[in-house]
């Protein structure tokens, strides 16, 4: 099958298929795999969640921390 990508907003779409969908089990919600060797793209079903590496959980960490910081006023009143 020869797919070509097609305009979505700013970026391109790649259209898959009702028939396709239901033979992996993929509804709109289903989080997808995708990997790519540098010269193909791999999209599968993903079993399970994304893994973070240390650099995004220390963004994660210095958002919450800097919220924490900025109302911490308010956190405590809440907490009272």
């Amino acid at each position: 099958m020869i797919k070509t990508l097609t305009k979505h907003g700013n970026s391109y779409a790649l259209v898959i298929e009702k028939p396709i969908l239901d033979l992996l089990n993929i509804r709109p919600d289903t989080p997808l795999t995708v990997t790519t060797d540098g010269k193909t793209l791999n999209i599968s079903p993903s079993d399970e969640e994304e893994d973070i590496d240390d650099e995004q959980f220390q963004e994660i960490l210095d958002g919450i921390n800097g919220i924490n910081c900025r109302y911490a006023k308010v956190f405590k009143r809440l907490a009272e």
